[in-house]
């Protein structure tokens, strides 16, 4: 519902409710990125051509999702069609869901690690010209959002964790600065720049590493890891296991990692 990388934008409601009766009719699960595009567009505006990454974050902010959320939720309601609302990330979103969730609607919510374990303050504290690194939609949140969502994994209020996983290289993301896409203070568009971030292989570890640091419990991540994902895609119960040393520690390097980016 709001445009990222690729083409998989699907804005308008005559399509919206195209596509919840098909889900009806299927009985089909309905996973959604909730930004509203055109909230986007008009913010956009405000910061033309901007090169600072945390305007990303202004840009896409809270209420972009929420609006979005809150058009998800109301069709969801209205089909009948259970609904998995994918990287939550701020508390308007949090709260629309509870309140959603209360009333009957068969909605689940996933968070991701990037806006679990990271903020707005991390654009300063990891420089500039990290920027580009730290760009995904939907965006990092202030510490409260952060908090808050914390706070919601806890609660139960988040079903699932998922990495949203954008292997983007990093010349992708660090593009040549060519005399064509420079501004006039020779910097580059955030714009140029494909939003999105790796995170796959890091899920679990990131979790444990919150475990370790008494953030969260077992239980917690066995929640978003299993239980979650089982009751959201009726899953039956099996005999997998995944065998965890907790007293490891390692430290994560780019070129150690699976993934062809080849950083975290």
């Amino acid at each position: 519902m709001g445009a990222s990388t690729g083409e998989l934008l699907m804005e308008d409601n005559s399509s919206l409710h195209a596509i919840f009766a098909l889900a009806k009719f299927h009985g089909f699960l309905i996973a959604v990125h909730a930004e509203d595009d055109l909230l986007i567009k008009q913010r956009s505006e405000l910061f033309p051509n901007t090169c600072c990454f945390s305007d990303h974050s202004k840009i896409r902010s809270p209420e972009v999702a929420a609006s979005a959320v809150k058009l998800a939720l109301s069709l969801a309601k209205e089909y009948g069609v259970r609904l998995y609302i994918l990287h939550v990330s701020s508390r308007l979103e949090l709260n629309l869901i509870e309140q959603a969730k209360n009333d009957g609607v068969d909605v689940f919510a996933e968070a991701c690690p990037h806006h679990l374990f990271l903020n707005t303050k991390d654009y300063e504290r990891l420089g500039h010209e990290n920027g580009a690194l730290f760009k995904m939609n939907p965006p990092l949140r202030d510490p409260e959002d952060q908090e808050y969502l914390l706070e919601a994994v806890k609660s139960g209020l988040i079903d699932t964790l998922g990495s949203d996983h954008a292997p983007h290289t990093l010349t992708e993301k660090k593009p040549e600065k060519k005399p064509e896409r420079l501004l006039e203070n020779h910097t580059l568009p955030i714009s140029t720049c494909p939003s999105g971030v790796p995170g796959i292989e890091t899920n679990l570890p990131l979790l444990l590493n919150a475990v370790n640091q008494n953030i969260l419990t077992l239980s917690h991540v066995e929640n978003l890891c299993v239980q979650g994902p089982r009751k959201l895609f009726n899953l039956k119960a099996n005999q997998d296991w995944v065998l965890i040393d907790l007293n490891k520690e390692k430290i994560v390097k780019g070129h150690d990692l699976y993934t062809k980016c080849q950083w975290s």
